[in-house]
Order: structure tokens, then C-alpha cells, then sequence
């Protein structure tokens, strides 16, 4: 545990109460630079008493923003368990949960609690603003923004099979009502395209209309999967990396398969260092 990586994400905002939840709970895992994060996604589910696919899609988030990193992968009972890194630098650039402290001035009595319908002591009004200001909600998203997830809509929805599109202010709704949940564009698009080529040849009794298909979120079951597919890719990447770093501390014969760009993966991956590189004659 490194209070260091909790003290850092607590003053940080993370968009939402699940994903500070998570945030905390591989902070509580981590060493003082944020390595050595080693916990499954069903330990954390466990923990935090959250769904599965809960955990699953904010662990995808974190990773893509780059505040989860992913450095390796470990065995256990279950197969193996991939171990991440909190990018401390990337925690620190969110926006901290601290209130910026403002200089009003000072009047005679400069503290009010309430909303200022007395007087003072001075006999001036205490300030005309309550607590609860307009000024603290959040501005809503500006036109740029809106139009850029109507495009991201219409793209998805475009990808779908034309013989079944239906509902279409529905089912832009749906589309960017789960891009409000997280899920990325590119995700959906490929779901959809994925679906169509998983019902190309159905009968028109098998098929289903654009306005049930993303109203019963049947795109789900794809983005889990390439969420599953991209975790599986990943670990036997890493499960190669490692061998390829056995071959090079044992200085093996096999070395001379090794390419240049598999050293720049070992290296940023601190899983063999410059020196064992040159011992192994990888480079001179």
C-alpha cells in the first residue's frame, strides 16, 4: 500500500464515484511510483462490491486515457493476471478536489454563513449569492463537442445493415446515451460492424431492427469480447516478452531472432536492462 499513489488519486477527480471507487482501490495495491499493481478484475469486483462489466469497462477506460498502464502479467490458479502501473503523472494532471481559493476583500464581519439577508454590523447586506450559486454547475458541453458526437452517431449508425435501420432518433439517442457511459466510439462502430457480419445471410426472421438492437444493448456482448479479445493479445505479448528476457539474461542462442524493435519493448518494459542487451551481443 503507498499512501503516496492514495493522497495523489483522492485529490484528483475522476469523473464519477465508480470510477474513483476502482481508482482507490488499485491505489491501495500500489507501490510508491504506482507499479506493482497485481489484482484481477474479479478481486476487484469482490472488493468494491460492483458489476462485472462495471469493472471491466472502467479498467478499459483507465487504460485507454493512459492512467492505468499495463507492465506484465503474472500466473496464479486462474491462468495469469496482468499487473498495472498508475501513471502518477497523468493522476496529477486531472482536476484536483480542492476549491480554488478566491479574495473577496474584507468587510467588517467578512464571515457570513447564510445568504445575506441581514445586516451586519456596519449595516451593509451580507453577500447577494447563496451557496448553492449557478455559478458551481458545471457548464454543459459546448456546441464543438455536441456536434462531434452527433457525427460519432451517425457514423455508427450508418455501419449498421441498411435492410434493418429503423428508429433512427432512437437509436442515435442509444448510441450516444452508451458513449455517455464510456464506451468508445471506435467500440461501438466496431460492434455493429461485427454483428453484421455475424447475421450476414439471415432470414428477415432472424434479424433485428436497428431500434431493438441498441435498445436492448446487444452490443455489449461485442465490446466485452474485444475488451477479452485485446486482454488476451496483450498477455501473450507479455508472456513472449518474458521469454524473449529469459533468452537474454541466459544469453541463448535464440537471440539472434530478437529484433530491434522487441529490444524497445523489453527495455521500456524494464524487464532487461541496456547492459544484458550488449552482454547478449544484441548491440554493440
Amino acid at each position: 500500500m503507498s499512501w503516496r499513489v492514495a493522497n495523489t488519486c483522492a485529490e484528483r477527480k475522476f469523473g464519477s464515484a465508480t470510477r474513483k471507487q476502482i481508482i482507490m482501490f488499485l491505489a491501495d495495491k500500489a507501490s510508491d511510483d504506482g507499479s506493482g499493481i497485481w489484482c484481477s478484475k474479479g478481486t476487484i469486483q469482490r472488493h468494491t462490491e460492483l458489476g462485472e462489466t462495471t469493472v471491466k469497462r472502467t479498467v478499459r477506460a483507465f487504460l485507454k486515457e493512459g492512467i492505468l498502464v499495463e507492465t506484465g502479467a503474472r500466473t496464479c490458479k486462474n491462468g495469469f493476471t496482468v499487473v498495472y502501473r498508475i501513471d502518477l503523472t497523468k493522476v496529477e494532471a486531472l482536476e484536483p478536489t480542492l476549491e480554488p481559493e478566491i479574495e473577496t476583500g474584507s468587510t467588517v464581519a467578512p464571515v457570513q454563513t447564510g445568504p445575506g439577508t441581514g445586516a451586519t454590523v456596519a449595516g451593509v447586506p451580507g453577500p447577494p449569492r447563496p451557496p448553492n450559486h449557478p455559478k458551481t454547475i458545471q457548464k454543459p458541453p459546448t456546441r464543438r463537442r455536441e456536434a462531434a458526437a452527433d457525427e460519432e452517431a451517425e457514423k455508427i449508425l450508418a455501419a449498421y445493415p441498411p435492410d434493418r435501420l429503423r428508429g433512427k432518433a432512437a437509436c442515435l439517442a442509444q448510441i450516444e446515451e452508451a458513449m455517455k457511459e464510456g464506451i468508445a466510439p471506435e467500440e461501438l462502430l466496431q460492434a455493429v460492424q461485427a454483428y453484421g457480419t455475424d447475421s450476414a445471410g439471415f432470414t428477415r426472421s432472424k434479424v433485428c431492427f436497428s431500434d431493438n438492437w441498441f435498445q436492448s444493448r446487444r452490443w455489449q456482448a461485442y465490446v466485452e469480447k474485444q475488451a477479452e479479445d485485446r486482454e488476451r493479445a496483450a498477455a501473450l505479448e507479455a508472456n513472449h516478452h518474458q521469454r524473449l528476457a529469459c533468452w537474454i539474461s541466459d544469453r541463448s542462442p535464440m537471440c539472434k531472432h530478437i529484433t530491434a524493435k522487441q529490444i524497445d519493448g523489453l527495455l521500456a518494459s524494464n524487464l532487461v536492462t541496456e547492459a544484458q542487451i550488449q552482454a547478449a551481443g544484441l548491440r554493440s
